[in-house]
C-alpha cells in the first residue's frame, strides 16, 4: 500500500484572473508562493519519501518553495498535467467550469478529454505502486490531477469527479 498526499498548486496569476490555464506555464502569485510556504509547515513533521509535481511550473515551484532546503526528491511527471483545454485555454474558468460535463469522453477543441487524463493518472499510479510500495508520497498538482486519483482509488465516475463541486482544502490523503 502506498499512502498519497496530494495537494493543489498554490494560486496563480491565471486563477486570480478567472482564466483556465490549462496546459499554459503561468507563474504563481504572491498569494501562491505564501500558500506554497504553508503547505510546506503542514507537512514539516511528516515522513514524505517522494514529492512528485506536474512539469508545469505553478506546480514545481509550488513544491521547491514548501520543501526548499529538505532532502526530499522532487520529481516532475507530465502525466500529473492540468487538462489540456486546447483552444479553450486560457478563456474565462467559468466557461470551462460550465463544459466539464461534456468532455467526459469528448476532448476539449485540440486538446484533451478527462477520460485521457485519467488514462494518464492510471498509467502514473501503476509506476508509483511498482516503484513507491509502502512508502509516503507527496502529489501536488492540479484538479485534473486529483480527478484521476478519485476515480482510480475511491471508484467514483469520471463525470461525478468533473461536475461535483470542488473546494481547496489544506491536502487530502489516499490509499493505494
Amino acid at each position: 500500500m502506498i499512502i498519497i498526499f496530494f495537494e493543489a498548486h498554490g494560486t496563480t496569476l491565471d486563477n486570480e484572473a478567472h482564466l483556465a490555464s490549462g496546459h499554459y506555464d503561468v507563474e504563481l502569485s504572491d498569494l501562491g508562493r505564501e500558500q506554497a510556504k504553508q503547505l510546506g509547515e503542514r507537512y514539516q513533521d511528516k515522513h514524505i519519501d517522494a514529492i512528485f509535481c506536474s512539469d508545469l511550473q505553478r506546480s514545481y515551484k509550488t513544491a521547491e518553495i514548501a520543501f526548499k532546503g529538505k532532502d526530499i526528491p522532487i520529481i516532475q511527471d507530465a502525466r500529473l498535467r492540468e487538462c489540456d483545454y486546447g483552444d479553450w485555454t486560457r478563456r474565462p474558468s467559468s466557461d470551462v467550469e460550465a463544459e466539464r460535463g461534456n468532455r467526459v469522453s469528448v476532448h476539449f477543441p485540440n486538446g484533451e478529454s478527462y477520460e485521457q487524463i485519467c488514462d494518464r493518472m492510471k498509467d502514473f499510479l501503476d509506476e508509483l505502486k511498482t516503484n513507491y510500495n509502502n512508502k509516503t508520497v507527496l502529489i501536488i498538482g492540479h484538479r485534473a490531477t486529483q480527478y484521476g486519483l478519485e476515480h482510480w482509488i475511491k471508484g467514483i465516475p469520471i463525470l461525478k469527479t468533473v461536475t461535483d463541486p470542488w473546494q481547496w482544502q489544506p491536502g487530502w490523503e489516499y490509499q493505494y
